[in-house]
């Protein structure tokens, strides 16, 4: 399986760490945000299942560009395999 050296930014980290402490951020957005977080720093990469949840996010109007961008980073993220 091939892998994917991309980590997630500072950035990208800081809004992931301030999403999961919001009281108002949806279950998917604290979900994205995790994933997000448990692959700064590490090889670590994004699932199945959270890259089927981050397509969802990226395709619906409904969601806010901080859950949009998360998911995208993500997705970024996923193995080279299943792209």
């Amino acid at each position: 399986m091939s892998r994917n050296t991309k980590q997630t930014s500072g950035r990208v980290a800081t809004l992931a760490s301030e999403t999961l402490q919001s009281n108002s951020a949806s279950q998917i957005a604290k979900s994205l945000a995790a994933s997000a977080l448990a692959q700064r720093h590490t090889t670590k990469q994004t699932g199945a299942t959270v890259e089927h949840v981050a397509g969802r996010v990226l395709h619906s109007p409904k969601y806010s560009e901080a859950t949009k961008e998360l998911a995208a980073s993500v997705l970024s993220q996923t193995t080279k395999d299943r792209r």
